[in-house]
């Protein structure tokens, strides 16, 4: 039998957690110390209490860094080649859109230095659609690291591969493209306004038809469109829908590891 309770929490969590365990029993040990008086546990006590001590000051102070500042982040797939590799290892900017308050699930973000720009390369904790309804019944949460490629209020089309931007072709410098088939989308919608609520509920999760040919559709107040650098072989916001604001974690800041 399989335990998911602890899946849904993130590592910030582990570490504070187990910092409280560790300061837990550091403050047992100084109550109890007055009844180690044989040499042999005097001995245990002097060679223990220091290595707890330091230890949950330093997952207590590794937790509150890693939720308000920078975090360490691997990549898990092949959707950012080749800007990134599957198992580079970067850090996060945690900091640069605001800071969240620890336990709380309405995902608000203070004192933000900035928004997410087009062009940012964000982790996010991905959205409920992008998950199978499997994962979404156990809990499970997985972490997502794309590029910003149109904000609120952005009008977004995909033609023949061509990524246009407020019918302004984006030029897409970073794309990589190792598909040359080019796949037809079929005219399924009556409108383009149930194209558009279609696609925000999510619904193109299984359409893989819309990869190369795709809206428009104007992305809504409060959310993002990511996309991955591999275009072709990319689970984004073509199929998932426009990413809530609330799921941003941070911003890619520098890569420290490469697997060569």
């Amino acid at each position: 039998m399989k335990f998911y309770f602890f899946s849904r929490f993130s590592m910030e969590f582990y570490l504070f957690f187990a910092g409280c365990v560790l300061f837990v029993i550091a403050m047992i040990m100084l109550t109890t110390k007055k009844y180690f008086k044989t040499e042999t546990s005097e001995k245990l006590f002097k060679n223990v209490y220091p290595w707890v001590d330091t230890g949950w000051t330093a997952l207590i102070i590794a937790s509150f860094i890693m939720f308000f500042f920078v975090q360490a982040f691997k990549i898990p797939s092949g959707s950012m080649r080749n800007t990134l590799l599957e198992g580079d290892r970067l850090f996060v900017n945690k900091l640069i859109y605001g800071f969240k308050i620890p336990f709380t699930s309405d995902g608000k973000r203070y004192m933000p230095f900035r928004n997410v720009n087009r062009g940012d390369i964000v982790v996010f904790q991905c959205p409920p659609e992008a998950l199978e309804i499997s994962e979404r019944e156990k809990g499970i949460t997985k972490d997502f690291i794309k590029r910003c490629i149109a904000v609120a209020g952005d009008k977004v089309e995909i033609k023949n591969k061509e990524l246009f931007v407020n019918d302004v072709c984006s030029g897409d410098s970073y794309a990589v493209f190792n598909d040359t088939a080019i796949r037809q989308s079929f005219d399924l919608f009556a409108s383009n306004k149930d194209y558009q609520e279609s696609w925000e509920k999510g619904s193109f999760k299984s359409m893989s038809a819309i990869r190369d040919n795709f809206g428009p559709v104007i992305i809504p107040k409060g959310h993002y469109m990511m996309m991955g650098d591999n275009r072709d072989f990319s689970f984004d916001s073509r199929f998932w829908g426009p990413l809530p604001d609330k799921y941003v974690k941070g911003k890619a800041l520098l890569l420290y590891w490469r697997v060569i």
